[in-house]
């Protein structure tokens, strides 16, 4: 059976809970999160495959790749194929849940490349060292804002000249009409794919103080003020953007 025949069903938001506490990524969420990403996330697969691809041209042989946030490691077996022998990866996420779970399928899929897991809270910084390449997928939104200004110059820091951070968010519109309008759509496509009103709107209040979105220009102007010379969009559906920046 493939990986998405096996994958578990995201149901935690389906019965009616009175009180609804902050999203939080332990066991429950890790054990169903590559269905949540699949059903919640539009075009999940397709901008996998394009980070893959850039990530064939910009990663140098004998340097480091880094996940930031990695989950359960589907970002890391998607470049696995694509960069040099040499590459080293390394994933960090906070959850210890998700790095048991991104462990147990980069090694069923037998991972060709020299890696290691890192528990750690990107709200304290992080240390990249020797980095061609650096990600951040669906990451930064989940970063408190009065640490994100630090937790990109730590990364610029760390990456090598000529380097990249891939960054893809989900974002607020630029004005209101715009705003109201993508996270309609936005919902509507969650229904598309099986979620009702009540784990959509039970889901919204979970993540209220948990994800605290920026606008795409508020990203954009937060890296090039860190210093990353080049800056552009790749990847854009409504609320969520994928862009790529060169130091």
């Amino acid at each position: 059976m493939t990986d998405m025949q096996n994958k578990e069903k995201d149901e935690i938001f389906r019965e009616k809970n009175g009180q609804i506490g902050d999203f939080a990524f332990g066991k429950e969420v890790a054990q169903v999160f590559d269905d949540m990403l699949a059903r919640s996330v539009p075009m999940y697969a397709e901008f996998q495959r394009m980070i893959s691809e850039m990530a064939a041209d910009m990663a140098v042989d004998g340097t480091n790749i880094y996940d930031l946030g990695c989950s359960t490691g589907t970002t890391l077996l998607a470049l696995d194929q694509s960069v040099p022998p040499g590459v080293r990866f390394v994933g960090i996420d906070h959850s210890v849940e998700m790095l048991e779970k991104c462990r147990e399928k980069l090694e069923k899929h037998s991972f060709c490349h020299a890696f290691e897991l890192v528990q750690a809270d990107l709200n304290k910084g992080i240390r990249i060292e020797n980095a061609s390449l650096v990600l951040m997928v669906l990451t930064l939104q989940f970063i408190r804002p009065l640490y994100r200004e630090r937790l990109i110059a730590d990364i610029y820091q760390g990456i090598n000249h000529n380097g990249a951070l891939i960054l893809v968010e989900k974002v607020l519109g630029e004005d209101s009409f715009f705003n109201r309008t993508f996270i309609r759509y936005y919902y509507d496509y969650k229904k598309r794919n099986g979620y009702s009103e009540m784990e959509i709107s039970q889901k919204r209040e979970a993540l209220e103080n948990v994800l605290i979105p920026y606008k795409l220009l508020e990203n954009r102007e937060l890296l090039l003020e860190t210093g990353f010379r080049y800056c552009d969009v790749f990847f854009k559906w409504y609320n969520f953007c994928g862009m790529v920046a060169i130091k």
